[in-house]
């Protein structure tokens, strides 16, 4: 597997702990009230959609540039 797959798989990853972090924060409000880390949840979602950004920016933009 080449450094650039890895960066994908690492990406697609990363984008799914994000944001299964911050569906569990938005889907049990309650548990994470008690534990206090309800703002956690909104950076990572905010984190989520970064990283999709980023993402879509290294898969059309600056992947084409690298060899294999």
């Amino acid at each position: 597997m080449s450094l650039k797959h890895f960066h994908f798989v690492f990406l697609f990853f990363a984008i799914l702990c994000d944001g299964g972090f911050w569906l569990w924060t938005r889907l049990a409000p309650e548990q994470t009230a008690e534990m206090g880390i309800g703002q956690l949840g909104m950076i990572a979602g905010w984190t989520s959609l970064a990283l999709i950004g980023y993402g879509l920016w290294y898969l059309i933009k600056k992947s084409r540039s690298i060899i294999v």
